[in-house]
């Protein structure tokens, strides 16, 4: 998270100011890898929709970049059929900074 917080306490947080009414939350902008990582288990049924970027680079390394990373597809594909498998909830797939259609497609070729 750019605050620094880790995932868990920043849907608490949300939750805490809305009364739970988030119907699911939505994680973007993060490696399938780092975003898998992060996964609270006591909210693994509210997330409904997963966007990661295609790079493995940190913030501050994509930040500094002249260049899009595009990564690679193929591990994005498969990592993210990893992290899909433990959001029983997920309702939207797609990808963040650096994806596109191949990286979509590896989605799919692994079953996500």
């Amino acid at each position: 998270m750019p605050t620094g917080q880790d995932l868990d306490c920043a849907l608490s947080e949300v939750e805490a100011a809305t009364g739970g009414y988030v119907r699911y939350y939505g994680i973007n902008c993060a490696h399938p890898e780092h975003i898998g990582e992060q996964l609270p288990s006591r909210w693994l049924n509210r997330i409904g929709v997963v966007r990661p970027n295609a790079s493995r680079r940190s913030h501050a390394e994509l930040d500094e970049a002249t260049e899009l990373d595009d990564g690679d597809p193929q591990e994005f594909g498969a990592l993210y059929a990893e992290m899909a498998e433990k959001l029983p909830r997920l309702r939207v797939v797609g990808g963040c900074c650096g994806s596109d259609m191949r990286h979509i497609k590896a989605l799919i070729a692994a079953g996500v």
